[in-house]
């Protein structure tokens, strides 16, 4: 959608501001949540998350781990480089990575919404290299390490795109990240870099990604 040259023109007449979305004629719903999508085309499906609540904290601290170490290999030099078919810079990436849990987890810290804007927002201006990237990224893994050990957790939660089970908004904020470090180690194998512990589809398992690693 956002490479196709009318792409973003259609989802602004339909009213909608982020992707993706499911329309149907002038209906339309955001897919960020499968339940969402087949509530709104009329399937009996059961579309729920197939991993525990423990195992996505899990999968996230080891994401988020990964995450770390493998953007900690790429030159600073190579930072603006933009990812293929895509105006976007390898440091817009790789902060956005762990900005997805740090923003929502401060939603939900703070009783707000998840924000659409917190979850793209660009990395700030003193955030240059690929050492602030990772001092971050070990902050947000702490950060998350901390909420999960911390008391109760709101139920549903709140979003942009409506309320939903906390369930179901820890297994996105598992899998987004997951499915960016997927393109990460794709990034390495670009520029020559041999990962450092590259996960694998066992490590994956479980988590409802993508097919294709650089949808998303």
């Amino acid at each position: 959608m956002t490479t196709h040259p009318t792409g973003m023109d259609l989802l602004r007449e339909l009213g909608a501001r982020s992707i993706p979305v499911v329309s149907r004629g002038r209906d339309f719903v955001f897919a960020q949540a499968i339940s969402d999508v087949v509530a709104f085309l009329g399937l009996d499906e059961d579309v729920g998350p197939e991993l525990t609540m423990p195992e996505l904290a899990a999968k996230l601290d080891m994401v988020l781990a990964a995450a770390a170490r493998y953007v900690a290999q790429v030159p600073d030099e190579r930072l603006g480089d933009k990812l293929p078919g895509r105006d976007r810079a390898y440091r817009v990436l790789f902060h956005h990575i762990f900005n997805i849990a740090d923003a929502t987890i401060s939603a939900m810290e703070s009783g707000e919404p998840v924000n659409y804007e917190a979850l793209t927002a660009p990395p700030p201006d003193d955030m240059q290299t690929v050492a602030d990237i990772v001092a971050y990224g070990e902050e947000v893994r702490a950060r998350v390490a901390g909420w999960w050990e911390s008391g109760p957790k709101p139920d549903p939660v709140d979003t942009y795109y409506g309320p939903h089970p906390l369930h179901e908004i820890f297994e996105r904020t598992v899998w987004h990240p997951a499915q960016h470090v997927r393109q990460l180690m794709l990034i390495h194998e670009m520029l020559g870099i041999e990962t450092d512990g590259p996960l694998g589809d066992e490590d994956f398992r479980g988590l409802p990604l993508p097919e294709q690693v650089w949808d998303g």
